[in-house]
């Protein structure tokens, strides 16, 4: 944003005044004889309408840059999933289950478990993507079909992700959310298959993404026919190895609070330590977190993959907003 001053103004007087709007002046454009035409505000400086910048005496005009993502700007704060509503006020979401789906028995077990305690959508990998090409990678369409028949037995919803363009239809055809994970963020042949899908879809922060870059992957989404894009912050990468990854709740707040965009948080990922994922689920929803993502596992000492992370399904009982269904 470029602030432009009238002629002869008080340059001085006018930098107070944006300081005290919580303006971070960036740069002084100047003219020939020294005199200052304008100043450049820093990106990270608060939201404030520009017709209020414009009232400050000795303002001229305000350039706005144009946006470009201008429909996850106009998406709004509410996204419907299936009839159930994320963010805009409503009521938390509660995504939760096992990293992968092991097993049709141990997914209906995790599920039977999840149902009474506030949860609204079924997790559970059905692809894996994995750093070693020798772990455990998912079962594939098998899974999707057990993943998807536990919530239908339980009154859940489904997430889950797709991996490849390839596999979008099929993981479509059985999930009421479709995820993109942190890896493929800027896989922008999935996002477009992805889009038109006609799916709504989940889409993680990449660890190494800046915000814009994460709001302009949401936008290949809509573009592409999505109806709807959540957006998860699971952690970004960080230089200490205290937690997994570094969560970032001041990107929550700024999607939620400024960019009024449904986010949900995923503590799981973001920390790696089970000690430290249920309060920061509790700190993403005073942060705005329209929800939080959760991995469980009925006996995580035997789970194919992330069972160091993964709560067993009653310790989401602490969880204040959403607590067991009666």
């Amino acid at each position: 944003m470029v602030i432009y001053l009238k002629p002869g103004a008080d340059a001085d007087l006018v930098k107070k005044a944006l300081i005290a709007r919580g303006q971070w002046v960036q740069q002084v454009e100047k003219g020939r004889n020294g005199e200052v035409l304008g100043f450049q505000l820093a990106s990270f400086s608060s939201a404030i309408p520009a017709a209020e910048l414009e009232r400050i005496e000795g303002v001229a005009r305000v350039g706005v840059p144009a946006s470009e993502h201008p429909r996850v700007d106009a998406q709004g704060p509410r996204v419907s999933v299936s009839g159930t509503e994320v963010g805009g006020g409503a009521p938390p979401v509660l995504l939760s289950g096992p990293c992968a789906v092991e097993s049709e028995e141990r997914i209906h077990e995790i599920a039977r478990q999840l149902a009474p305690l506030g949860v609204s959508f079924l997790r559970g990998g059905a692809y894996k993507p994995r750093t070693s090409p020798y772990n455990f990678q998912g079962h594939g369409a098998e899974a999707l079909r057990w993943l998807r028949r536990a919530a239908d037995a339980h009154g859940l919803k489904v997430v889950t992700e797709a991996m490849s363009e390839v596999d979008v239809p099929l993981v479509a055809e059985f999930a009421d959310l479709l995820q993109i994970g942190s890896r493929n963020m800027q896989n922008f042949s999935l996002l477009k298959a992805a889009g038109r899908s006609g799916r709504p879809v989940l889409l993680k922060r990449a660890m190494s993404a800046t915000v814009e870059e994460w709001l302009l992957a949401g936008e290949y989404l809509l573009v592409h026919g999505a109806p709807g894009v959540i957006f998860c912050e699971r952690g970004i990468r960080g230089f200490d190895g205290s937690t997994r990854n570094l969560l970032d709740l001041g990107a929550v707040a700024l999607l939620s609070t400024v960019h009024r965009l449904p986010v949900v948080v995923d503590p799981s990922h973001a920390t790696g330590r089970r000690d430290l994922v249920l309060p920061l689920a509790k700190a993403a929803l005073a942060a705005g977190a329209a929800g939080v993502m959760i991995e469980t596992h009925d006996d995580p000492s035997q789970a194919l993959s992330d069972g160091p992370q993964a709560l067993l399904p009653w310790q989401l009982r602490e969880l204040a907003p959403f607590g067991e269904k009666r």
